[in-house]
Parts: structure tokens; sequence; C-alpha cells
């Protein structure tokens, strides 16, 4: 069968998922190799116009005439579809069900394992598939949010960063078809340049040049637009930028005086505090000015205040009492008793019965009067010796010593 564009279409249109079609219309497509550019195109028009489960039997056929054309060292069909191997692959990847996609990705693992294209085409593959799942999965949430890049003007991306979305979208795809386009030109170049591949015919080498310069021609338009994408990029991304420093400098300042504030008020802080530990008010004012002068001094503190002591008490030995020498069998004799008035009004208690030397009686009826008092005593030795010493007696002592604490 000659070669034509329905002869194409026709071999195509019969493929089915044998390996026995894949491998005979693998075989025919080989053998018209010099038609490698056209018979490409034909290939990629008959994806986008399949279903899923013939486009996966497409693929299965670039698989094969690739794999056989890189074993027999033909590149013809490999530079014929390294340009458009991405948007193929992703064609028949989307809209797929998971079995056929789980087929695909198994291909395109092949691929990599065995280097039939090169890296960048691989990468650039792999890209296009996982944008595919992340958008899938993403779908079911597009009431809540959208997707992560298509029509998302709302959702989880931040409404400035919105406008860079587009063009984000359109350097990703412009960079992934340059760089097919860029890899297929570098490889048809080298070849045609190689010193060690055999001249064709002029008609024939003709052709191969025309072929290159369409291919280069592709190549430079297909990276100008990538220049052209990311310098929009970058345009939106120094708009930002610009915002952005302008808000941090103001954001600096604000920084800077809250800082400043902050300071100031940890002063008078520990100013408030360091008065209330000197007894100080809040306002500063010193509590003599509230009623407390009493209780502190010049400088702030409690004065200091006198130690209470008992008045003086006289002596308990009486007046005009008789010598020692004397005889201590002297009868008795009334002598002016000592009168107790100067001492505070506390109750003193019932001495009559007390007889500090040898039994006598002392009359302390009249105790709490203010006349005079009068008290008989011996005037034996052994009496004015317990008085001697001027000492007090315990009770009186202790009740001396109440007063004080009063």
């Amino acid at each position: 069968m000659a070669y034509t564009d329905d002869a194409v279409k026709a071999k195509l249109s019969a493929l089915n998922e044998t390996q026995e079609s894949i491998v005979t219309v693998a075989q025919w497509v080989m053998f018209h190799r010099r038609h490698a550019d056209r018979t490409a195109q034909i290939w990629l028009q008959k994806i986008r116009d399949s279903n899923p489960p013939k486009r996966l039997n497409l693929i299965y056929l670039a698989n094969e005439v690739a794999q056989q054309s890189k074993a027999r060292g033909k590149d013809d069909f490999l530079i014929a579809f390294s340009p458009i191997v991405v948007e193929a692959t992703s064609t028949a990847y989307k809209g797929a069900t998971n079995d056929i996609q789980q087929k695909i990705r198994r291909v395109t693992e092949v691929w990599r394992q065995r280097n039939v294209f090169e890296g960048p085409i691989l990468e650039a593959v792999e890209t296009r598939v996982n944008e595919i799942d992340k958008s899938r999965s993403t779908g079911k949430k597009q009431q809540l949010g959208g997707s992560l890049f298509k029509d998302s003007s709302s959702g989880s991306t931040p409404s400035e960063l919105q406008p860079l979305v587009p063009l984000q979208v359109a350097l990703t795809k412009a960079a992934m078809t340059s760089s097919t386009s860029a890899t297929a030109a570098k490889m048809e170049y080298e070849k045609m340049n190689d010193g060690k591949t055999p001249h064709p015919t002029p008609p024939v080498h003709a052709a191969r040049l025309s072929q290159l310069l369409k291919t280069l021609a592709n190549a430079e338009s297909s990276v100008s637009e990538v220049i052209k994408s990311r310098r929009a990029l970058i345009d939106g991304l120094e708009k930002i930028l610009a915002t952005n420093r302008s808000e941090l400098s103001k954001e600096e300042e604000l920084a800077t005086s809250l800082s400043e504030k902050k300071s100031q008020t940890d002063t008078k802080k520990r100013d408030v505090e360091d008065a209330i530990m000197r007894g100080l008010s809040t306002d500063g004012t010193s509590g003599a000015q509230h009623g407390d002068h009493s209780m502190q001094d010049e400088d702030g503190g409690r004065p200091e205040v006198e130690a209470l002591t008992p008045p003086p008490v006289e002596a308990i030995t009486p007046v005009g009492s008789p010598k020692p020498d004397q005889d201590h069998h002297a009868p008795f004799t009334e002598e002016p008793t000592l009168d107790l008035s100067g001492i505070s009004g506390a109750a003193l208690p019932d001495l009559s019965n007390i007889s500090p030397g040898g039994g006598n009686d002392f009359d302390f009826s009249h105790a709490n009067g203010a006349g005079a008092k009068r008290r008989k005593t011996a005037h034996g030795e052994e009496d004015y010796a317990q008085f001697a010493g001027g000492d007090l007696d315990a009770d009186v002592a202790e009740l001396l010593a109440q007063e004080g604490g009063q």
C-alpha cells in the first residue's frame, strides 16, 4: 500500500488492542519512516479524535515504533514524536478510566527506564499527568473553593496572588512546549551536522534541511513564548514585591513605636511597684496626706516609740523605824504608813494576812481611802532585815509589769 494520508488514517483506524495488530501497523509505519513527521501529526490528530480505549492503543503503537526505532538506530520517529508526545500522552490520559490511566503511566515508566525519550521530555510528560490527577482530585471540591490553577478566581489562593495565577499557568504550559521543541530541534540539528553520518542524495539532503529549518523555527517560537510569559510573571511579582516592601517599611516603624511604648510602660510599672514597696500610694503622695502622719517619720518609716517604764516606787521601809540595835521586844508603836495614793488606781491585793518578819499584822482595811494609813509593826530586828534590800513583792512586781505593758 502506497503511503498517503488516507492510508495512514486507515491503518490507525484498523488498530486494535491485540499484540498482532500493534506490531503489524508498527512495521508498516516504520517502513515509511521517510514520512515520519507526517505520520506523527496524523497520529496526534487521531488521538484527539478517538475515545479513551482507542487512545490507549495509539499510545501502545507509538511505544512500539519508538522502541524499535531506538533499537535499530533509526531516530526518525524519535525526532518526530518528541515535540508532540507530551500533548498526546496528556490527551490520552485525561478523561480516561483509572484502569487506562494506570496502563498509560506504565508506558511512561518504561520510557523512563529505557531512556526512549530525552529526560526533559519525560519530565514534561510526568508533570502534565500529575496536573491532571491533581485537577481531578480537587474537582469534587470545586464548590468549596475551586481548583489550584484553572479558573481559580477565589478559593485557597490569596486575593493578592490571584493575578499571578494565569501568568504562572501560561508560563508552565509554554515551558513544557518549549522544552520538547528545543530538545527535538537540538537532536535533529546534531544529527544533520554529524560528520560520521553519510550524506544523502542532494534532493533528500535538501528536504531534511528544510525540515530542520521548520523544527528550529518552531523551537525558537516556543522559546520566545516562554520568555514573554516569564517576563509577564516577573512584572507581576515585582509589583507585589514593591507593595510588600512599602508595607514592610510601615510595619517596621510601627514595631519600633510599640517597642518604645512598651519600654516606657515597663519603666512606669517598676516605679509604681517601687513606690508601693516604700509605702507610697500609686500617685506618689505621702501617706501623711491621708491621715497617716502619726505612723511615719520624715523618711517614710514608722517613728520610734519610747519603751513604757513603770513609775518609781518608794521604799516600803517605814520612816522612823527603830535602829537595829534597839531591843526587839520593845512594844508596838503606831507609825504613819506609806501613802500609796500616787500609784494608778489599780487595785492592790489583800495583804492583811501577810506576816513578813514574824507574824506582824498589817492593817490595809482603808487602802483605797484618800486619808493617811496606819499600821502596826513590830520593831524586831528580823522584821527590818526583810525590807533592808528594798525588794518588791512578786505579786506587786507582776502587776506593775502588766500596767507597763498596757
